[in-house]
């Protein structure tokens, strides 16, 4: 037997909410990112200490890489 499953409003509405607090975060994330590249960048003494200190702190040139890297 199929058992149909309706979704209960209540529930619907807090997915709703989360996925809203989740796109909110992940834009938030992405200002910060981009911040700290910016600063590391202004205070490295050349391309290859801003490409190491990028490394040390786990901030790459690509948002998307780092979303694979938390695991979104």
């Amino acid at each position: 037997m199929t058992w149909a499953r309706h979704g209960d409003p209540q529930e619907l509405e807090f997915t709703g909410r989360m996925a809203g607090i989740k796109a909110e975060e992940t834009a938030r994330l992405d200002q910060q990112h981009d911040r700290a590249m910016i600063t590391v960048a202004g205070h490295a003494a050349d391309a290859t200490d801003c490409a190491e200190l990028l490394a040390m702190l786990g901030l790459t040139g690509a948002r998307g890489s780092r979303d694979a890297e938390i695991g979104s």
